[in-house]
């Protein structure tokens, strides 16, 4: 599977941070429900390789299921095992490097046109501008001037108004975590999570 093509059609990342796996898998099932194909489960949840793991199972290969905030090479192992599509990272971290050498595409973390060189070169399928609400927009326009092929993801502050701003500024998909799960991830409404995630899916037009 082509894994820019893929979040360039569907554009949106949803970013599942919860406080457990049970939690963090009720927040994945809503949001596949509503719509949303691509979901990256954060290792700050606890239990979230076991969610990872549960979730890759449980979904055929069309739902986009990747493995978040990846800083040990131990974790990146964890996560190849447990079977994610992606690794997501919030730096060039030794997660990074690993991720590269076991051959699983990595949407790398980085801010400056240095960083997002270096995480190019290091083998990233794509770089996540992090945090991104930071400079806004107009900042992926200014990052692509110089290296238009780079592919970049708009992550950090990211809300459903600002959404599509960043696509049209170049960025190829949005990865979105609190604005979208609100409170979803710590036993709050899914009915309300799904009615945020077909907000966010209307205003991409997706």
């Amino acid at each position: 599977m082509d894994l820019l093509a893929e979040l360039r059609t569907r554009k949106l990342l949803a970013i599942i941070r919860a406080d457990g796996a049970d939690t963090a898998l009720a927040c994945v099932e809503t949001l596949v429900e509503a719509g949303v194909t691509a979901l990256e489960i954060s290792l700050t949840t606890p239990g979230g390789v076991e969610a990872i793991a549960k979730a890759r199972s449980q979904y055929d290969p069309h739902i986009l299921i990747g493995a978040g905030t990846v800083v040990t090479a131990a974790q990146a192992d964890e996560v190849a095992a447990a079977r994610a599509g992606f690794v997501v990272t919030p730096a060039i971290t030794r997660g990074a490097h690993r991720a590269v050498e076991l051959g699983l595409p990595l949407l790398c973390g980085a801010l400056t046109p240095t960083e997002v060189v270096a995480a190019l070169d290091l083998g990233a399928t794509a770089v996540k501008i992090f945090p991104a609400k930071l400079h806004g927009p107009g900042y992926f326009s200014e990052l692509l001037a110089p290296l238009p092929d780079a592919p970049l993801i708009a992550v950090g502050g990211v809300d459903a108004q600002s959404a599509p701003r960043y696509l049209a500024a170049g960025a190829l998909a949005v990865g979105v975590g609190s604005p979208l799960l609100g409170d979803a991830g710590t036993g709050g409404s899914l009915a309300e999570l799904a009615i945020r995630a077909s907000t966010f899916r209307t205003e991409l037009d997706v």
